[in-house]
């Protein structure tokens, strides 16, 4: 019979997604799983955005133009330069999602072979995107130990050869909450000029920050190195609509973006009516924000007090997003993960987590490790962590 490409062959399954078998037949036993293993919100999306689509005066969904709705963008910019980042219209495409952000990002500029440094653990469809364009991950290797904090400039210096063609980081990180500083944002500047490199800056999370003196430092801003700069942006978190697929990639360079323009053509538009929510949701006010940030603040206080209660569990206190990565006393977290969903339950409950080592790509990283998001309320928080605690008090005298 045909042959699969070795492309798809390579392609990285979702460590996020693959346990969904298990947790579906779970629920058919009439277990309740808590779900701590994915980052979709259960905040409501703003009236704002729903009322757009309700009052939708159409009677032809017809396609939008390939870089997005003008109007949208416009007001896109607007929404920037509020937040005092640097962009205007002209310097956007609206993209389905930030994940079409990334892949057009990353097929404009590599070629099958070419480098992407990136620190890890990063957000597993990284990974999957650079698969998908025949780019090749080098990662640099952060550790739990010291927050996930980006390692030393001369760390990642030694990584660039002649195949380097950019540093993708996400600020806030998925999945780990580490915050670039200004002055980390900076010193990637300069090795980036230095190498005539790229810098990718994924910065769908910019407003969930929790601590009062943390700021969020857009690489947009950055003076001296615009031609060498992008950024993927979504609406997903920031309003949940993960389910809209809107998204956007920023730059001030002209050659990228037209690059990016002609993969976008390709793929015609992005989608219609999901524009027009998104406009939309753009008039949010800014309490609702502070209501979401206050909640995910509370959430992440309480996982992270509760996990520190489990003896054997190493866990950092996020600053952004709505991620942590823990380190359990286990050898295997994706046995774990699975045996929770196939065999465990407390009183007909249990959780899904996400195995950690699908967020690195080092061989051997991240076993003993899961991501949480805390995306749930704090009452139902506390119940997951405490049935988390009595598994593996089971699991490990099995």
């Amino acid at each position: 019979m045909p042959t699969i490409s070795h492309k798809g062959r390579n392609m990285p399954e979702s460590p996020i997604r693959k346990l969904a078998p298990f947790a579906d037949a779970a629920k058919q036993k009439g277990k309740k799983v808590y779900h701590l293993n994915i980052g979709q919100p259960d905040i409501k999306t703003p009236e704002v955005a729903i009322e757009a689509v309700k009052n939708i005066d159409l009677t032809i969904i017809e396609y939008s133009p390939s870089a997005g709705y003008e109007s949208y963008r416009k007001k896109l910019a607007n929404f920037y330069q509020r937040q005092n980042v640097n962009v205007n219209s002209e310097d956007i495409i609206i993209t389905t999602g930030g994940s079409e952000a990334l892949l057009f990002a990353l097929a404009t500029i590599t070629d099958p072979g070419d480098e992407i440094i990136i620190p890890e653990p990063f957000y597993a469809n990284y990974h999957a995107f650079a698969s998908s364009t025949s780019a090749t991950v080098v990662p640099v290797i952060s550790t739990i130990e010291s927050a996930f904090a980006l390692p030393s400039i001369e760390t990642v210096e030694k990584l660039i050869t002649p195949k380097t063609k950019a540093i993708l980081i996400c600020n806030p990180g998925n999945p780990t909450g580490y915050l670039y500083s200004e002055a980390e944002i900076k010193q990637l500047a300069g090795l980036i000029k230095k190498h005539d490199l790229y810098l990718i800056a994924d910065e769908v999370y910019r407003e969930f920050l929790y601590d009062g003196d943390d700021v969020h430092f857009s690489v947009m801003n950055l003076e001296d190195v615009q031609q060498n700069v992008i950024m993927v942006d979504s609406v997903s978190k920031r309003y949940s609509m993960c389910g809209a697929r809107i998204g956007c990639l920023v730059t001030k360079n002209k050659d990228v973006l037209s690059t990016v323009m002609k993969f976008a053509q390709a793929r015609l538009s992005p989608p219609t009516i999901e524009q027009i929510a998104c406009e939309a949701a753009i008039d949010t006010p800014q309490s609702y924000f502070d209501e979401v940030i206050s909640e995910y603040k509370g959430r992440r206080d309480t996982l992270i007090t509760e996990l520190n209660k489990i003896e054997g569990v190493i866990v950092t206190k996020p600053k952004g997003a709505f991620y942590c990565i823990a380190q359990l006393p286990i050898e295997n977290a994706d046995d774990f993960a699975q045996w929770l969903l196939e065999t465990y339950d407390l009183n007909g409950e249990t959780v899904m987590v996400a195995p950690a080592a699908g967020f690195y790509s080092t061989p051997g990283m991240g076993l003993n490790q899961v991501r949480i998001a805390y995306v749930l309320n704090k009452k139902d928080l506390i119940t997951a962590v405490n049935i988390l605690k009595e598994a593996l008090l089971v699991y490990n005298k099995k």
